[in-house]
């Protein structure tokens, strides 16, 4: 007689919810998201129902041009949270967006020693999930990751 098996949690899988379900199925088409606030003309990132500038609840989505610029990195060589070891070495980074916020992200698509403060960078899509564990299926969800612009 076999036991069941409980799934390992997904630490790089999001929690999806009726807010954010635009932005996650924008990602799922291409195009890279941001809140902009009607009060006080400010964008923002991560997706949030106020504006963290002026705290106005005017807020609305618009799609993002998908430049940023590297305002910082680490790489990093070793995580023991699955999936990520499985991952190393990779490239966290915060970016500035051509609209004024700043994210967290990865670098792909970049060796290490190319890697510079100011460098352009164009947003691309990485598939995660999908494969689901012990028998449940799991949705997969694009994430927006960044590579160097040509």
């Amino acid at each position: 007689m076999s036991t069941p098996t409980t799934p390992r949690p997904r630490f790089d899988l999001p929690d999806i919810d009726a807010f954010t379900q635009p932005y996650w199925d924008a990602a799922a088409e291409g195009q890279l998201l941001l809140r902009r606030c009607r009060a006080c003309a400010r964008a923002h990132h991560y997706p949030r129902e106020f504006c963290p500038h002026c705290w106005s609840e005017d807020v609305e989505w618009e799609a993002a041009s998908g430049r940023a610029t590297l305002y910082t990195w680490s790489v990093v060589h070793r995580n023991d949270l699955p999936p990520f070891g499985t991952r190393t070495p990779y490239v966290a980074a915060v970016v500035d967006l051509a609209e004024g916020p700043r994210m967290m992200t990865e670098v792909v698509e970049c060796a290490e020693a190319d890697l510079a403060i100011g460098m352009e960078l164009a947003v691309t899509f990485r598939e995660e999930g999908g494969g689901g564990e012990g028998g449940e299926s799991e949705r997969a969800v694009a994430v927006a990751v960044f590579r160097p612009r040509t």
